[in-house]
Order: structure tokens, then C-alpha cells, then sequence
């Protein structure tokens, strides 16, 4: 299957990542801006984002409940909230109201993560093919954009409030293009399976891992090349940039390459090159080998958080697939929250080096994860065969 095809069957659903990516895309490029206006240590700055997480848990009780009240309307729904939440960050000079006003972007941005992900899984059950991959994919490159435009309007002096602003109004225009029909499976009569837990929480810890990791260098890489290494503002937007850039590639290769490999073995090995890129960007003289290294633990990590999505639509019983996807992915999103507060206090107390090698030992953690993934799906299909 094509990278063409499968975002024209999942064309709805991508266009809700393009949408979350583009502000997290811009959020990353402004954060030395936005630290800077909050008068905020590293320990406090990485503290306050972890208002986020609050709302991030919110909604994996809110989200399968909101979706099955607005049905085809939830991606329209939660891009509008989204929109507008961005909004207050931006303008917010006291930590205290940034952390609160964060905790708002954080309930709508996991809403719409929530149902975005259990859309394209919903299609990959209904065309038995893999998509995942390319929807991420879709984030990456527009994140990278929002990226590299804000390198431009941070050259340009532009405060944060009105790029904040342009990108609200671009995914408001986006709404009439997301509205899509969903139709709910019933549990088949007499099921008394248990409840999938095991399969959440092994799937939502890759997931985990691998957006921690990517919070990770979203959140501190612009800092790490303008701070560390001596760069400009251009230079800083350049490192998220670069991050997306090779994300997108990996996420598009990894389209092709999970019709053919099987998922386990592709999260080992991307596992262990993005360690690598983590260790060269922490080491890194220059900026240039800082963003090979950003490119390197971007390419490796880009499949990993998406296979770990797809895993577990793949490891539950249809009627829990929605539900399954809402837990795995919160718990995987939440690390987009609570990586760059466990940054910001590695970063005070040992600086952002030792910070980013941290984030290597953290990526080689997924290899025992993906070894009971891997047994967990045998298990499965020897029930099936049993059943059978």
C-alpha cells in the first residue's frame, strides 16, 4: 500500500494531526521566548508544564465518553477547543496561570489525540491495513513547518500571541474536512474476556517512552543549541525543526516497512539507533552535531510511538478498541508532559548534557517492553487458535 493511499483513506483523521502539530511545532520554536516572559528557572519552567498532565488525564476518562456523544462531530469538537486553548498560554506572564492555562491545552490536545488515534485504528481494523505511521507522519511534517516559520517570525521579533493566533484561525478553517462517520461494535454475545489491561499497560509504556523522548527534545532542544552551544534564535528553531523533519521521513518509511516487518522487531531497532542520536546530540561541540543528532533519535523514534498505537488496537477485542486506544494513548501522551519537568530538574541540577543522555538510557528501556509485547501477542494468538 502506497504513502499516497493510505493518506487518502485516513484523510480525515490526518488532518487532526496536522492540526496538533502545528502547535505543538509552534509551542517548541517560542519555548526560550516563553521561559524567558515567565521569568522561570529550568526546575520551574519544566514544573509548570507539568499542568498539561492534568489535563492530559482528564481526558482519558472524558474522551470515550465525549466521542460517543458527538460521534462524527468529536475531531470537529476538540480542534475548535484546541484553537482557542492556545490561545492563553502566549499572552501569560505568572507561572502559576501558565500552569493552569496549559492544563487546558493539555484536556483538549489529549481529547483530540485520543480520537484521532482510535480513527485511524478503526480504519486499519475495517481495511486490514497499516496507517498509523503515516498519520504521525502528517504531525511531524507540520510540525516541522510550524518550526521553521517560527525561526522566522522569532528573527523578526514577533511575540508569541499573534503566531499562536494565525495557527488558530488555520485549524478552524480545517474543521469542515475532519467530520467523519463512525460506527461502534458491540461486544460479541456471551463474551466474558477479561479486561485487556496487560496490553495497555505494555503498549502505553513504548508509547510512553517514545514520546518522552521526543517531548523531550521538542521541549529543550532549542535551548540546548542556543544555551549550550552558543546559537542564534534561527539556529534554536532549527533543532525541533530538524526533530520533525526526520520524524516525518522515518514515520513514511515506516509505513512501507510495517507491511513487511513485523512491529516488535521494528521497535527494538529503532529503539537502540535513536539511543544512539541522544548520546551524539548530549555530546554534541556544535550545533551541527547536535541537530545530527536530533535527526538521528528523530528517524529512530519517529515508529516507535505509532507501532506501540497500533499494537494494542491490534492485541484487544473490537468492542474495546476505542477505549483501549484512549487509555494507551494517554498514558503514552502524558510523557509529552512529564518529560520536559523531569528535564527541567536534570537540566538544574547536572545541565542538559547529562539531561539528554538520560534520554538514551530511557529509549533502551523499551527493548524488554517490546519482549513481553511480543510474547503477549503469542499468548493471544493461541487463545484464538484454541477458540478456534
Amino acid at each position: 500500500m502506497s504513502i499516497r493511499s493510505a493518506l487518502i483513506l485516513s484523510r480525515r483523521p490526518a488532518t487532526a494531526f496536522v492540526v496538533v502539530g502545528v502547535f505543538w511545532g509552534c509551542f517548541a520554536a517560542y519555548v526560550p521566548v516563553i521561559k524567558a516572559q515567565l521569568g522561570a528557572s529550568d526546575a520551574l519552567f519544566g514544573t509548570v508544564l507539568l499542568g498539561s498532565a492534568t489535563g492530559l488525564v482528564s481526558a482519558m476518562w472524558l474522551a470515550p465518553k465525549l466521542d460517543r456523544w458527538l460521534g462524527s462531530r468529536s475531531m470537529q469538537a476538540a480542534i475548535a477547543a484546541l484553537a482557542f486553548a492556545w490561545l492563553l498560554p502566549a499572552h501569560i506572564t505568572h507561572p502559576l496561570v501558565f500552569a493552569a492555562s496549559m492544563a487546558l491545552v493539555g484536556l483538549a490536545s489529549g481529547l483530540l489525540d485520543v480520537v484521532m488515534n482510535a480513527r485511524v485504528s478503526e480504519l486499519e481494523a475495517a481495511h486490514k491495513r497499516p496507517l498509523m505511521n503515516a498519520n504521525h507522519a502528517m504531525f511531524s511534517v507540520a510540525y516541522a513547518c510550524a518550526a521553521v516559520i517560527v525561526g522566522f517570525t522569532r528573527e523578526a521579533g514577533m511575540p508569541p500571541a499573534p503566531v499562536f493566533a494565525s495557527f488558530g484561525l488555520f485549524a478552524l478553517c480545517l474543521i469542515p474536512f475532519v467530520r467523519m462517520d463512525v460506527t461502534y461494535v458491540a461486544a460479541e454475545e456471551g463474551y466474558k474476556g477479561r479486561y485487556p489491561l496487560w496490553p495497555i499497560l505494555l503498549c502505553g509504556g513504548i508509547v510512553l517512552i517514545a514520546f518522552m523522548s521526543e517531548a523531550t527534545v521538542e521541549a529543550w532542544s532549542a535551548l540546548h543549541v542556543e544555551r549550550t552551544l552558543g546559537g542564534g534564535a534561527a539556529e534554536g528553531a532549527l533543532g525541533p525543526a530538524m526533530l520533525g523533519l526526520t520524524m516525518a521521513f522515518g514515520r513514511f518509511a515506516g509505513q512501507a516497512v510495517a507491511e513487511r516487518l513485523r512491529e516488535v522487531n521494528v521497535v527494538v531497532c529503532a529503539s537502540i539507533l535513536s539511543a544512539s542520536g541522544a548520546v551524539i546530540a548530549a555530546l554534541a561541540p556544535t550545533p551541527v552535531w547536535a541537530y545530527a543528532g536530533f535527526g538521528i533519535l528523530g528517524l529512530g523514534v519517529s515508529v516507535i510511538g505509532p507501532m506501540g498505537l497500533a499494537l494494542v488496537g491490534k492485541l484487544v477485542p473490537p468492542h474495546l478498541r476505542t477505549e483501549a486506544i484512549s487509555r494507551t494513548a494517554v498514558i503514552g501522551f502524558s510523557g509529552f508532559f512529564f518529560a520536559p519537568t523531569l528535564m527541567g530538574l536534570m537540566s538544574q541540577a547536572f545541565g542538559l548534557r547529562v539531561a539528554f543522555l538520560f534520554v538514551a538510557v530511557l529509549l533502551l528501556t523499551t527493548l524488554p517492553l517490546a519482549v513481553l509485547v511480543s510474547r503477549q501477542k503469542a499468548h493471544n494468538a493461541g487463545v484464538v487458535a484454541v477458540r478456534g
